[in-house]
C-alpha cells in the first residue's frame, strides 16, 4: 500500500507535463502503479464530466422545433424521406437513407447538404443500382422521422406529428420542394386542338401512399397552389399561377 501523498504528487508531477516514467523514477513506484493511478484517475474524470454535461436533444426528442438547427433544410429533407427515404433501426445506429437518381446531382448534393445542415456529423453518398443512397447514422434519426415502420409506407398510417406540422406549415416551400424532388416532376404537356399543337407546364406528384398525397395536398393548399388527382396516385398542377408559383422554388430538376 503506497501512502496517498505519493498518489497526490503523481497527479500534480502528470498536471505539470512531467513524463510518466520521469514520475515513477521520482516516487520511487513502478510505473504499472503510475499508470493505474493516472489513467485510472482520468477515465473517472472523464466519466464524471460525461455524465454532467447536457444530454443533446433534437426536435423529435423534445417535440419541439426550436431544437432544429435548420427549420428548411429539416422541412426539404422530409419531403424527401417521404417520398423515397428509408430509416433503417435494426442496425447498432440507425441509418437513414434518401434514394437520388443518378441523373439529378444537384438534387443528390442538396439532399447531403440537408442532411448535415439537419443533424449528421458525416454524410456518405453510396452507389447504387441506378441510383445513390445518400445515407448517415445517427441515433436520434427514429425521433426526427418517427414515420419510420416495418414494411411500405403506404401500407401503413402516415401522419405528421404536431411539432412537424408546425415545421411544414411554417416551411412549405421547401417540403413541397423535397417531395416533388423525390417523387415528382416539372413536365411539358402537349395538346392539339384543331390543328393547333399547345405545350404548357404541369408538375406531377406520383406516391402510393394516400396519407403523403394528402400531406402534399395540403401543402399546396398552403402556398396557395390549385391541384387536383390525375390518377388515384398522382396529383397535378396545371393552372398557369400554380406552376409559376412552384416554379419560383422548385423548378425543373437538375
Amino acid at each position: 500500500m503506497h501512502p496517498p501523498e505519493k498518489y497526490a504528487s503523481a497527479i500534480l508531477l502528470r498536471d505539470s507535463g512531467t513524463p510518466l516514467a520521469e514520475i515513477a523514477r521520482q516516487l520511487e513506484v513502478p510505473k504499472g502503479t503510475v499508470a493505474h493511478w493516472l489513467y485510472g484517475v482520468r477515465a473517472r474524470q472523464m466519466a464524471a464530466r460525461r455524465r454532467s454535461a447536457p444530454v443533446r436533444r433534437c426536435a423529435g426528442c423534445s417535440g419541439d422545433p426550436a431544437h432544429l438547427a435548420d427549420a428548411p433544410a429539416y422541412a426539404y429533407l422530409l419531403g424527401q424521406y417521404l417520398g423515397d427515404g428509408h430509416l433503417v433501426t435494426s442496425a447498432r445506429v440507425p441509418v437513414l437513407r434518401v434514394y437520388c437518381a443518378l441523373d439529378y446531382p444537384d438534387i443528390i448534393d442538396e439532399c447531403r447538404r440537408a442532411m448535415l445542415r439537419v443533424h449528421a456529423r458525416s454524410v456518405s453518398v453510396v452507389p447504387r443500382r441506378g441510383c445513390v443512397a445518400v445515407q448517415s447514422y445517427s441515433t436520434h434519426w427514429p425521433c426526427l422521422f418517427p414515420q419510420h415502420g416495418p414494411g411500405m409506407k403506404h401500407q401503413r398510417r402516415i401522419e405528421l406529428a404536431d411539432w412537424q406540422r408546425g415545421v411544414v406549415d411554417t416551411w412549405p416551400e421547401p417540403f413541397l420542394r423535397g417531395l416533388i424532388h423525390a417523387d415528382g416532376c416539372r413536365s411539358l404537356n402537349t395538346v392539339v386542338t384543331r390543328g393547333k399543337t399547345y405545350r404548357y407546364p404541369r408538375y406531377f406528384f406520383s406516391n402510393e401512399s394516400v396519407d403523403i398525397l394528402r400531406i402534399c395536398g395540403e401543402a399546396l393548399d398552403r402556398v396557395g397552389v390549385e391541384w387536383r388527382f390525375t390518377r388515384r396516385n398522382c396529383l397535378s398542377v396545371a393552372r398557369r399561377e400554380g406552376v409559376a408559383r412552384l416554379d419560383s422554388f422548385v423548378g425543373a430538376k437538375s
